[in-house]
């Protein structure tokens, strides 16, 4: 059952939020080296709580926090709310606009085990302790991670699209995405939404590092405030969507490979004892290959081209180990054949690897191996929702960097504090008859 609870949001002030294009920022695991640059020659931008520099990152980010509230850069909602968020964008080659139908909510930093809210990756151990430092500093989330939930007869949707023609913000990202947030203080129907999500699991579509720091971090605290009925450091900020009468994107991530200690000759003899091998010749097309075939996928090499498709005989070979909705996945046969059993990296070593690199831009990877920087690059296509969900209920976990949503959720609209005197609430006013 995923209790979720309305919010109390630090916001940039009224003057500042007039420019929080500004303000805003990527999440801390997409935000380019580049654009972190330049977002930090804004002294007041988030991602100085979100991505925090120098030796001392979390203390410094918790001075910054300090020093914010008391100049009143960030203010304090006074009544919790739902904030709906609504994403409108369009892709490469769309026509029309689609829209992401969402809302801003606290849910509870569930353990895994409890199978409240369910994951689809693991996890690399540096990236949580960074998280959870950063909380234990902080106590303040500038961004929320994204969940899935089910809901057939898209109830909350009435009350998302009414509420969301009187906006608080309306601006574009750096995706080129038109974000609107808007909230709901109504209690009544602030209560549907907690009733509605009551009897519902939770599928975690982004931040996987994000929300272990924060199931981390409840434990730590778990005997902190022991007369406090709703605590603070027991939930987290998350984007809720819909499964269901929404545009959900799911990108491919391709992957690019360093410092490769075999000729391109012999590893193409070895990708061909797995993968029937066909020239394609320019690379820079490939990008328009779509890829209908399971289990193919695109090679690039220094000069030359393929279409790689496994040999469906072989698959008996493939982790027999795994459920079969986890092994048809075609970064699982990639992984494993390729990285694993042709260049010898498993599972371990491929997450630890500076040789193996994710890349979300078609055009960088050709080039990255056109210069002479990659060995090699492996074209992917994009996983379906339906893949991604089924994975999720089967318990079993996806190779790092399977899915990348689109777009992505945006820092610094709001901040959701977990500080016991900040989040405390009678929240009991949110829950009626049938929901407790």
């Amino acid at each position: 059952m995923a209790e979720i609870l309305p919010l109390k949001a630090w916001r940039y002030n009224e003057k500042l939020a007039q420019n929080l294009e500004d303000l805003t920022a990527p999440l801390f695991d997409v935000v380019s080296t580049k654009q972190r640059e330049v977002l930090y020659g804004n002294p007041l931008n988030s991602i100085h709580l979100s991505v925090p520099q120098g030796e001392n990152p979390s203390e410094n980010a918790q001075k910054i926090l300090l020093r914010w509230k008391s100049e009143g850069v960030l203010d304090q909602d006074s009544l919790p709310g739902i904030y709906v968020y609504y994403q409108y964008f369009r892709l490469p080659g769309d026509h029309e606009e689609s829209c992401r139908k969402g809302f801003i909510a606290q849910i509870k930093a569930y353990d895994w085990e409890e199978k409240q809210i369910l994951r689809h990756e693991s996890t690399i151990v540096s990236a949580v302790n960074d998280r959870i430092d950063l909380l234990r500093a902080t106590e303040i989330q500038a961004s929320p991670t994204h969940g899935l939930y089910e809901d057939e007869s898209t109830e909350l949707e009435f009350h998302m699209d009414a509420a969301i023609a009187s906006p608080l913000y309306e601006l574009e990202d750096y995706q080129g995405v038109r974000e609107v947030l808007c909230v709901i203080h109504d209690a009544k129907v602030i209560s549907r939404f907690l009733a509605v999500l009551a009897d519902k699991k939770v599928i975690l579509a982004d931040g996987h590092h994000r929300l272990e720091g924060a199931i981390e971090y409840k434990k730590l605290q778990q005997n902190a405030f022991p007369e406090a009925k709703w605590k603070g450091s027991d939930y987290h900020l998350m984007y809720l969507t819909n499964v269901h009468g929404n545009h959900l994107k799911i990108l491919p991530t391709h992957r690019l490979f360093y410092g490769l200690d075999l000729s391109e000759a012999e590893l193409l003899d070895r990708i061909g004892l797995w993968f029937d091998i066909r020239p394609f010749g320019d690379a820079d097309e490939l990008v328009n290959y779509t890829f209908q075939r399971k289990w193919s996928f695109g090679l690039i090499l220094s000069e030359e081209a393929y279409v790689i498709k496994f040999k469906p005989d072989r698959f008996e070979e493939v982790r027999p180990e795994l459920p079969e909705s986890l092994r048809n996945l075609d970064l699982v046969i990639l992984h494993h054949i390729l990285f694993e059993k042709i260049l010898g990296l498993n599972g371990e070593q491929q997450r630890k690897s500076d040789q193996l690199a994710f890349e979300r831009n078609f055009s960088r990877c050709v080039r990255e191996v056109r210069y002479g920087k990659a060995s090699f690059a492996i074209i992917t296509r994009e996983i379906e929702l339906e893949q991604v969900l089924e994975v999720c209920k089967s318990g079993a976990v996806m190779p790092q960097k399977s899915t990348y949503f689109y777009p992505k959720a945006l820092g610094g609209l709001l901040f959701g504090s977990i500080k016991q005197e900040e989040f405390d609430y009678d929240y009991g006013a949110f829950f009626d008859q049938t929901t407790r």
